[in-house]
């Protein structure tokens, strides 16, 4: 049965490396859902969080492959249930429609969003949350005209409390 899996890759920050990642994918047929890279926390490790609907074992395989790559240092995949995780969207709308009317205003503070920026002709207001949180959001602000919408991809990390250096000092010592 497939479902959404997150896929941590670890790997030096060389050039091509996310081409080389997601060629994987590509072969398969798998659509990436989401993807972020970003620094770890070891200095010159970086980490790619990957998003993909598939089944626990073309997860497995292509966990196993993305790991072959000889810049990736450690590849691991969790169920959603094992991560915590989170999304940020940004909303520009035009400024009249904060200044002029509570209800997008109420609507902004029962999301528990912020506001950002307030410029003459707009405002960007931020939401961190899950996917259904910032489309929910959206939809409600859609009447009052959303100028411009961006969503992050997902970023998380995972419950079990194994870390990427103990993984790291495992393989050195073999």
């Amino acid at each position: 049965m497939e479902k959404l899996y997150n896929i941590s890759i670890f790997t030096e920050n060389s050039v091509g490396m996310l081409n080389r990642v997601t060629i994987i994918f590509t072969r398969r047929h798998i659509n990436i859902e989401s993807i972020t890279a970003s620094e770890s926390e070891i200095e010159g490790v970086h980490r790619y969080t990957i998003i993909a609907k598939m089944t626990e074992d073309q997860v497995k395989k292509v966990v196993g492959q993305i790991e072959k790559l000889v810049e990736v240092l450690k590849a691991f995949y969790h169920k959603d249930e094992e991560v915590v995780y989170q999304e940020i969207a940004l909303y520009k709308i035009p400024v009249s429609v904060l200044m002029n009317n509570m209800d997008a205003e109420n609507i902004v503070r029962s999301h528990h969003a912020r506001i950002l920026s307030v410029e003459p002709e707009f405002a960007i207001i931020e939401k961190t949350g899950h996917a259904e949180e910032l489309k929910l959001l959206f939809d409600e602000l859609k009447p009052f005209g959303i100028l411009e919408y961006v969503k992050s991809g997902r970023i998380a990390i995972s419950k079990p409390m194994k870390t990427l250096e103990t993984y790291l000092e495992e393989m050195s010592n073999n």
